[in-house]
């Protein structure tokens, strides 16, 4: 049953960190589109949008009823930094349909879209940087103050996450889109990439100089090198397809990075739901509890929102084409 538990934690995140980051690199690059450009970008989102934030609910219910030790650590180090990206999500999702309705006032829609999407990126990024360096404790209780994960690593993967996001979403335009929207999403695709290697670079070289826990797990786990060397390759081909002018591709390249980085951090993490502080057996609920989710959780909604999920991106394939309304 933990086991069970761990890997459906682990999938609503990952399908979550693809399906929703997506959407949120969109409403990044939405900042710096035309009008005619926004409506189009819209159209690509619209039909899945809601329903791509829904695994981010469907990870807290599980880590809330499966894990709810590591929950309780979680909310207690996290508080901040969870309402900040709830408000933004809350925000862009009003700015997503009142926009459509306002006229005069679509400027600030515009803006709140943008600006929700690009705080709850932050925040996400943020909360993972501060995971990996650690956090305070003492004597098994949260010691780190109200702010205590805001240090200058956190801030940096914040920023990472907000690019690497930005580069899943225009690899997204490039598949859906024609005419100016891939033509600009196309070439912005080759800076967020040099962004995201940049990124990269500095926090390995961060780890390495701080020395962070994590890296003993790179020591004594060799076989975490396949994923990065697999996220290389995928890198290779992602350069290839934008020189060929693949719409395909670039944005199945992007997403296998983001599963390898994925892969890699959650086995680093192994067998620790947090490094250092809680580990995977300890924080699971009682078995009976566990079993009792199975029934509802894990039998039945968890395979139909798969479902729903593959119908939906199904039925909304191809490229976008010309929409009167988002709907």
């Amino acid at each position: 049953m933990v086991m069970f538990w761990v890997a459906l934690l682990a999938i609503s995140i990952l399908i979550y960190l693809l399906l929703d980051g997506f959407d949120l690199g969109v409403g990044m690059l939405f900042g710096l589109a035309n009008s005619e450009d926004r409506n189009e970008m819209l159209h690509t989102v619209a039909p899945v949008w809601d329903g791509n934030e829904t695994w981010l609910v469907v990870a807290g219910v599980i880590l809330w009823g499966a894990f709810s030790a590591a929950y309780s650590i979680l909310l207690s180090v996290f508080y901040i930094p969870v309402i900040v990206m709830l408000l933004g999500l809350i925000l862009r999702g009003v700015a997503f349909e009142f926009r459509n309705k306002a006229l005069a006032s679509r400027w600030v829609w515009d803006v709140a879209f943008c600006g929700g999407s690009l705080v709850a990126s932050f925040m996400q990024g943020a909360m993972v940087g501060a995971l990996v360096e650690g956090l305070q404790f003492t004597n098994g209780e949260y010691s780190g103050g109200a702010l205590g994960w805001l240090t200058g690593f956190a801030v940096l993967c914040g920023i990472g996450l907000c690019l690497g996001y930005a580069l899943l979403g225009a690899c997204w335009l490039v598949r859906k889109c024609e005419g100016s929207v891939r033509a600009t999403a196309r070439r912005q695709i080759p800076f967020l990439a040099i962004g995201v290697l940049v990124f990269l670079v500095v926090v390995f070289a961060h780890a390495l100089a701080a020395n962070l826990p994590i890296l003993q797990r790179w020591t004594d786990r060799p076989y975490l090198f396949v994923f990065p060397a697999i996220g290389a390759v995928a890198a290779l081909v992602l350069a290839t397809s934008i020189l060929r002018h693949d719409d395909y591709w670039p944005f199945h390249m992007v997403a296998l990075i983001f599963v390898m980085a994925f892969g890699t951090l959650a086995l680093s993490f192994w067998p620790y739901m947090i490094p250092s502080v809680i580990t995977i057996e300890e924080a699971a609920a009682p078995h009976s509890s566990l079993a009792f989710m199975f029934w509802g959780e894990g039998l039945f909604v968890f395979p139909l929102m798969l479902l729903y999920v593959v119908i939906g991106y199904r039925v909304f394939r191809g490229k976008v084409g010309p929409m009167t309304d988002h709907y």
